[in-house]
Formats: structure tokens, C-alpha cells, sequence
């Protein structure tokens, strides 16, 4: 309100000046209807705007002046001294009361009902005694052509170019001291000029956000719905065009939530949710780049519902949607004539909009971001850039070309021959590891489809952020920091999804800005987020179910998976470097002799990949054909009748997927002392059922020391008892007992048991539980 307060008064403190001269031209000459027609104007748009900003004094005064001046229009009142002296003591009286606001200062209002009654017939003598005018405050501000704004950023944008020209220039010879402190001083001074400029054209969000509430009010009445709006960040400022190209997709998405997205009162009584919907509208500012989300609490978006919509389009089958990620899934929305909803209204359902949402918001270097989750809502976020003039960037070089990335969105850049930097393959995608955090790797020459000359010497790798996550990327050369004049490249290059711009730089030749965050869509990257952020969550989550698996090819051709949290890493090693030594195959590895475990042939392979699994104390490397794809293996395992390699079998996308034992791989190949077994604990394992844990846990606590049998010999007593179910009472008394459960949480809070597959919780349970029995 403040704002609008202050545009209110620039705006009369402007119309006064105009009129200043006019009222008093209108008395020489009471028929000028155009002047009488200005200064009505003025009277009625000051009455209109107090009654919005409930400013009841003035909304009085020039509601009289307009009533008398409406008079003389119609030919009612002939417009003699008296009215005339009478119209400039009430316009006076505006200014005042304008400057007294502007100040926070008080204005006696004994005056205000004989300015008044000096409006009707015959109130001559108290109408020229009571013209005067009052002290105006200077003023801090004057108002801008909208082009001339336009015409000093681009002769701010000419003059960015021209001195990084210059100091392109002199960085080529000698400079000489003092012409360099020069070239540091003005380009200070440009960078002050540049901020002060972008400055000029930034505008409040509010200008956006404030029509709104009507918006939502009147559609959701229109489709009998209750919605509840919450705005926040309106204070956020955005560049004024990008404002007004925002707000036709803001408007359709916006109308979209409240018509797709959030259900019938009766809809949302029948799922437990509130009858009123809930729709939040925000804005923040994230480095050079503005991100405004849109959340409702509705449906969300109903994936099998697009997929059986997009075959019957065409020209894709419902086999090959289903095979999609879920996020290209979700955007499936933005297809060209496809639609959630089945019937036509008013609002949507012709298969018109969202694709014409995301070309608007790409065209000024932008991008939607969606996360939905079904029957509790949708997210949408939108990213903008700040402004769309200048920004400061990083020149890149792949395949002997440059490209521009911009800085914020860079955490740091290494070298691949660093130390702490390793690259590894899985399956087809290359993995970086930077100080053991790893990442997702893209080379910028591949994905760009550019040819390299020779082999290059060390690739650079620029560790990029974008939303929901880092990659690294990999490029030939780093170049400079420049600051760049952005502008949209044509729709032809915006298209890619790579691209979110084009700048020329100071060298004459044009060159690409790059789109960090969809080069990672393109590339497949996905990085997963709250759909429901933004509102407070009422139900508990639910628990994530299955336990992280590596997919692999084994060398046998056979399709298995081994649980991830084994998995060291996945590298080549050369078949020179493997060897039948010792009685099995060993492999040397950064200087380390391994063992090989292997289900087929090794011999006559150019190379190997292995995976290196680590238990903490021992490591052991397997040999595999190729790694697939990291998968989610289900609670329900079926296991192997006989102790071997394979642990069981499980269900995987309706295949069935062998499991690699891993107790099996360390107790068959790891290397290690052999311990004394006098001193190792006892551990009886009363299984009855299927013979699971002699599969699976007896090589785990056999490899942790323990000694392990099915059955006592006579005279024997156990340490501890590991059981399935409740454990034999006789047992119960002379041993405590760890009882495994198979599924992951606990059924109460009285459950001391142990997921089956916890194998730390598992250990630290027989360690607990012989200490508190003084069993060991």
C-alpha cells in the first residue's frame, strides 16, 4: 500500500503542475471545453484513487469540485469568478493535504467545509480568501519514457562491450601502470553505472501478483469452488519486461491449478482433505535468477491419465510413455493439444496453453520446473533470469568453440588430474568424484555433438548447480570471466533445451550462453524434490521401501544386483593387470594386490570391469561384464536353496534378478587372518523355516568372528541365539536372543527385533546383547 500511496502522489504532484496554468487560462476563458475537460479529469481520478486508499478528506474536496465542474459541463452553471477562485482553493487544498501526506505531517481540517461551501453560487468573498496555496517538499523523483529506460541500457550494454574491448587490448602488451589503474577505475565506475541502471528498469513482483486475488476469486466461483490464495515475496523486484512477459503464463497457469488441480468441496471432503483449497503463489531471488512457484494441495498430476492420452494421440505407443522417467512423464503436459481434463470449459480443456506457457518462459532464457505428487498436489517453479541485459558468466572452450556459462550457477572448477578428483564409469555414464562426492558427469563436447582434434591435454571440470542438484562438466579449456550483454538466441537454437541465450563479447565473434539445468534434462539427469513444498505436510511420509541395488551384467551373461551400500565404486582395470596367483585370480589395483571373484570366464578379455566391494576391514574386487542402472530391491527376496554366490532371487520390474551374496564373495575370497576359534563366541541360529540365514547370515558372522552352528553338540552352549521367531524357552534362559524381522520397521515400540537386513544393526544387536549377559 505504501507504494501505491507514493505513486499516488507523484502522480498528482504532476497533474498539478500541468494544471497550474490551465485553471487560471480556463477563467479568461470559460468556454475552452479541453481545459475544463483536464481539470474534471483530475478532480475525478484524485476522488477514484482516495476512495481506494481510503483518504477521506481528499476524497470529499474533489468530490464536491467534481459535482460543481460536472455542473458546468452539462450546461447547468455558468463558470464565473466566484467558481473559478472557488475550483483553485479546492485544488490548492489537494496539494496541501498531498504534501502533508508525503511528509507524515498533520493538516488542521477546520478549512475543509468552507472550501466546500465556496464551491455553491454566491460565495464569493469566502472562496478568495481561502485560495492559498501550501509549502511543497522537494522532490525525489521524476518519471521516465519507458523507451528512453531502454535506450540507456543499451548505450550501458555498448559501453560493457567497449571496455572489456579495451582490456582485451591491453592485456595483449607492456601496460603501463598508470593506464592500467585507470582501466581498473572506469571499469569500476561501468560496474557502478551498469548496477545503477538495471536498477531503473527493476520493478516490484506485486505488479504482477496483485491482480491475483480477483483472478482466483472469480474463478473459482465460476467453477464452484472454494480457494484460499497465499502470496508471498511480492516485494521481490524483477526487470519491468520481464514482468509483463510473465504475466500471461502466470495467468494460465494460475487458472489451471484452481481448474485441474484442486478438486470439488465434495471431492476434497471424500479424500480427508480441507473444503478450501489452498493455493500458494511465491517469488524469490536465487543468485542472478528469479524462481516463482505456484503450489495448490489438489490432485496433482495423474501420469496413466496422460500416458492413455498421448497414445491415442500418437505417434508414440502406451509401451514406450510407461517406459519414461517420471519426470518426463510429468512433462508430458506441455504436448501440444494433449489435456488432463475430459470435458471443455470455460477455462480449459481444449489442449491449448502449457505448451505455449513453457515457449514463453524459454524465449527470455527461462525454464518449469514441475513436482507432483498424486492426490496431494502439484509444484510448479518457474526460473527467470533477473534481467535480460547484462550478467557475469565464465568462457568456456569444447571442441575448439566457446560458450558462456553463467557464474552463479558455478560452485567451483578442477582439474580431472587433481587427487581428489576421480572418474569412474557406471554402465555408460561417466560418475566424477570430487573429495568423495559424487556426481553425475557430462562432457560438454558429447552433448553438444562436437569433434575434438587430437587428444587434448587434462579436461577441466566445472562443478555446475542447478536445482534440486550438482553435475560435473567436463569442457577442453576455461578461458575468462567476462560480463556478457544477454539477449534470446532465435527459437531455433532456444528449441534444444541447451541453450538459454546469445551474447557478443568483446572479441566480435557471437557466442552461446549455456542452459546449466537443461543441459542436465537433456542429458537424463534427474534430480528429485518435495512436491509438496511450500505447504505444511499433515501426513506422515511414507517410508521409502527397498533397499539401493547395483544392476550389473555378470560375466556369465546372467542379470544380477548386489545391494549398493557394498559397492565401493565401479572401474576398468586392464586384463594385463589380472593374474591366477595363489590359487585364485588377483587383480593389481592403485598399487594393491586384490582378489578376483568372477561367475565366468575371465581369460581373453581386453579388460575387465570389476566392482570393488568393501565390508570396512577387507575388500575384494568382482569381475562383471557391465553395470546397468541402480534399482530398488524389494522387502520379498526368495533365497537360494544351497550356500553359493547367488543369495536368492528377487522381483524387479517383473523380471526375476539373481542377488550376488556378498557375505559369500568375503568369505570365500576376501584375505584375512584366520582367527582363534577357542576364543570366538558361540552363535546358535535357530532357523526352521527356510534355511535363509544359513544362506545369508552365516557368512556375516563367521567373517565378524563368531562361530556358528544350526545344532549343539553335547555339552555345548551358545553365547547367543539368532532366531527368526521366538526362540525356544529353553534356549531363552541360558543365551539372550536377537530375533530378525523382514520388514524394515518395527511393529511397535516394544519390537526390539532386527531388520534381516541391517547387517550393522544386526552385529551391534550381538555385541549389546552379550555384554548385557556378560556373554562375551
Amino acid at each position: 500500500m505504501d507504494d501505491l500511496i507514493q505513486e499516488f502522489i507523484a502522480e498528482t504532484r504532476e497533474t498539478l503542475e500541468a494544471l497550474s496554468g490551465e485553471i487560471v487560462a480556463w477563467e479568461a476563458e470559460p468556454g475552452d471545453r479541453a481545459r475544463l475537460d483536464a481539470i474534471f479529469r483530475f478532480v475525478h481520478t484524485v476522488k477514484g484513487s482516495c476512495g481506494f486508499l481510503d483518504l477521506p478528506r481528499l476524497g470529499r474536496l474533489s468530490h464536491a469540485a467534481e459535482d460543481v465542474l460536472a455542473q458546468v459541463r452539462a450546461g447547468e452553471r455558468v463558470p464565473d469568478r466566484a467558481l473559478v477562485n472557488a475550483v483553485l482553493a479546492v485544488v490548492d487544498r489537494i496539494g496541501e493535504l498531498v504534501e502533508a501526506i508525503d511528509s507524515g505531517t498533520s493538516l488542521d481540517d477546520s478549512g475543509d467545509e468552507l472550501l466546500i461551501a465556496a464551491l455553491a453560487e454566491g460565495a464569493e468573498e469566502i472562496s478568495q480568501s481561502l485560495g492559498n496555496g501550501g509549502t511543497r517538499a522537494a522532490s525525489r523523483s521524476v518519471r521516465l519514457n519507458v523507451d528512453l529506460l531502454d535506450r540507456m541500457m543499451s548505450g550501458m550494454s555498448d559501453m560493457v562491450l567497449a571496455r572489456n574491448e579495451l582490456a582485451r587490448r591491453l592485456r595483449g602488451g607492456d601496460i603501463d601502470p598508470t593506464i592500467e589503474a585507470a582501466l581498473e577505475r572506469l571499469s569500476l565506475t561501468v560496474g557502478e553505472m551498469r548496477d545503477t541502471v538495471t536498477r531503473t528498469r527493476m520493478q516490484k513482483i506485486d505488479a504482477l501478483f496483485s491482480a491475483l486475488p480477483r483472478m482466483v476469486r472469480d474463478t473459482a466461483a465460476g467453477l464452484s469452488k472454494s480457494v484460499q490464495l497465499h502470496v508471498e515475496g511480492a516485494d521481490v523486484e524483477l526487470d519491468r519486461e520481464m514482468i509483463e512477459m510473465m504475466r500471461d503464463p502466470l495467468v494460465h497457469i494460475i487458472r489451471n491449478a484452481i481448474d485441474h488441480g484442486i478438486e470439488s468441496p465434495a471431492e476434497r471432503r471424500a479424500a480427508g482433505k480441507r473444503e478450501t483449497g489452498r493455493l500458494s503463489v511465491s517469488a524469490r531471488q536465487s543468485g542472478n535468477q528469479i524462481i516463482i512457484e505456484i503450489v495448490d494441495d489438489g490432485r496433482g498430476i495423474d501420469t496413466e491419465k496422460l500416458i492413455r492420452k498421448m497414445a491415442a494421440i500418437g505417434p508414440r505407443s502406451e509401451r514406450e510413455l510407461r517406459a519414461l522417467s517420471e519426470r518426463a512423464k510429468l512433462d508430458l503436459v506441455f504436448q501440444p493439444g494433449l489435456s488432463s481434463k475430459d470435458e471443455v470449459t470455460e477455462v480449459s480443456g481444449r489442449g491449448v496453453g502449457m505448451d505455449v506457457v513453457r515457449a514463453s518462459i524459454e524465449q527470455i532464457g527461462g525454464r518449469v520446473d514441475l513436482d507432483s505428487t498424486l492426490g496431494k498436489g502439484l509444484r510448479i517453479a518457474i526460473h527467470v533470469p533477473l534481467t535480460l541485459s547484462i550478467i557475469s558468466a565464465i568462457v568456456v572452450g569444447a571442441g575448439g568453440q566457446r560458450f558462456a556459462i553463467p557464474r552463479q550457477a558455478i560452485e567451483e572448477i578442477v582439474t580431472d588430474r587433481s587427487d581428489a578428483i576421480r572418474i569412474d564409469t557406471l554402465g555408460a555414464t561417466p560418475i566424477a568424484t570430487v573429495r568423495e562426492r559424487r556426481m553425475p558427469l557430462i562432457d560438454l563436447g558429447d552433448i553438444l555433438g562436437l569433434e575434438r582434434g587430437g587428444e587434448g591435454g587434462p579436461q577441466m571440470l566445472a562443478i555446475v548447480s542447478v536445482s534440486g542438484g550438482s553435475y560435473a562438466l567436463s569442457v577442453d579449456t576455461v578461458l575468462d570471466n567476462e560480463e556478457l550483454v544477454i539477449k534470446p538466441a532465435s527459437p531455433a537454437v532456444m528449441s534444444t533445451g541447451l541453450y538459454a541465450g546469445q551474447t557478443l563479447p568483446d572479441s566480435g565473434l557471437p557466442m552461446l550462453l549455456l542452459d546449466c539445468a537443461g543441459m542436465a534434462s537433456v542429458a537424463g539427469l534427474n534430480f528429485n524434490r518435495d512436491a509438496n513444498q511450500g505447504f505444511e505436510v499433515e501426513e506422515a511420509e511414507q517410508e521409502e521401501t527397498g533397499t539401493p541395488a547395483l544392476l550389473f551384467r555378470d560375466l556369465d551373461g546372467v542379470r544380477r544386483a548386489v545391494p549398493l551400500v557394498a559397492v565401493d565404486r565401479v572401474e576398468q582395470v586392464e586384463a594385463a593387470a589380472v593374474r591366477f596367483a595363489g590359487g585364485r585370480f588377483r587383480a593389481t589395483i592403485d598399487g594393491r594386490i586384490l582378489p578376483v571373484a568372477a561367475q565366468g570366464e575371465i581369460e581373453g578379455r581386453g579388460r575387465l570391469n570389476v566392482l570393488r566391494l568393501k565390508d570396512g576391514a577387507n575388500e575384494v574386487s568382482y569381475a562383471i561384464d557391465e553395470a546397468l542402472d541402480i534399482i530398488l530391491l524389494p522387502e520379498e527376496v526368495v533365497a537360494a536353496r544351497e550356500p553359493g554366490p547367488v543369495a536368492g532371487v528377487a522381483l524387479v520390474g517383473g523380471e526375476q534378478i539373481e542377488l550376488l551374496d556378498v557375505f559369500w564373495v568375503f568369505d570365500e575370497h576376501a584375505d584375512r587372518e584366520e582367527d582363534d576359534d577357542a576364543e570366538a563366541p558361540l552363535c546358535l541360529i535357530a532357523d526352521t523355516t527356510d534355511g535363509w540365514m544359513a544362506s545369508f547370515v552365516r557368512p556375516l558372522l563367521e567373517s565378524a568372528g563368531y562361530r556358528v552352528t544350526a545344532q549343539l553338540a553335547p555339552g555345548e552352549s551358545p553365547a547367543i541365539v539368532l532366531s527368526s521367531d521366538e526362540a525356544p524357552p529353553e534356549l531363552a534362559e541360558k543365551a539372550p536372543v536377537v530375533r530378525l524381522r523382514r520388514r524394515r520397521a518395527a511393529s511397535g515400540a516394544g519390537d526390539d527385533s532386527v531388520y534381516r537386513y541391517d547387517r550393522v544393526g544386526l552385529l551391534s544387536a550381538l555385541e549389546a546383547r552379550m555384554s548385557s549377559r556378560g556373554g562375551r
